[in-house]
């Protein structure tokens, strides 16, 4: 996560500006990693900077459409809930390290760490565990299963130690190691919570955790590219 760091006031001002450009491409039917490559070009952006756009920045259709899966909090109460595991903890480690997390254009919280089959649980593992805690807690989900990529390393001991939190908490439900997270945890009924995009477009009732605990908890303003 070396050199992750916010925008200066100077850089978030050109990243609006390439925003904006790219919604006008989309706008008119250009596809979006061309899009987006061919802005960053133009600004000369690096890399960290083309990756905060590819997180933040989508077709107006797309935002619409996952805006109207979004739920608030209290939709988790008696619900079976789903949570997509690296994704919720890695970047609610990365808000808590002080690392940059977005609001993006469709509304969710997304973090631009990078880090993904390198994450190895540490003492901020704890930390996030314990703020989704206090919000499962507060809006006691029926049941709780936390999905975790197989083939990633530390996996195993990872799901136990989850398991593990979760019987002490009393949650019924558990950890689940899976090859493929996009087909497992993506569900037309059940609440799926997440940040990545292809389990959103995949599910029909989504809640953005990190997003909850970042802004209601935490109290950190993500990034925002609007104007």
């Amino acid at each position: 996560m070396k050199g992750v760091e916010w925008p200066s006031d100077r850089e978030l001002s050109v990243l609006r500006q390439a925003a904006k450009d790219i919604r006008f491409l989309l706008a008119r039917g250009y596809a979006r990693n061309s899009a987006i490559t061919f802005v960053g070009n133009h600004y000369q952006l690096n890399r960290l900077h083309r990756n905060l756009l590819f997180r933040a920045v989508f077709p107006r259709d797309t935002c619409l459409r996952r805006r109207r899966k979004r739920l608030r909090v209290g939709n988790l109460f008696e619900k079976e809930v789903l949570v997509d595991g690296y994704n919720c903890f890695i970047t609610l480690e990365s808000a808590l390290r002080g690392l940059p997390v977005i609001r993006c254009d469709d509304g969710f919280v997304r973090d631009i760490s990078g880090v993904f089959r390198s994450f190895s649980p540490s003492d901020k593992t704890v930390q996030a565990w314990r703020l989704m805690e206090r919000v499962f807690q507060n809006y006691r989900p029926r049941r709780l299963v936390f999905f975790l990529d197989a083939p990633y390393s530390n996996s195993g001991r990872f799901c136990a130690r989850i398991r593990s939190w979760l019987c002490r908490s009393g949650f019924d439900g558990g950890c689940v190691l899976i090859k493929g997270p996009e087909k497992e945890i993506a569900h037309d009924r059940e609440v799926v919570v997440t940040g990545d995009s292809v389990i959103i477009d995949g599910s029909r009732q989504v809640f953005d955790l990190t997003g909850h605990v970042v802004s209601r908890m935490l109290r950190i303003r993500p990034i925002s590219l609007s104007p």
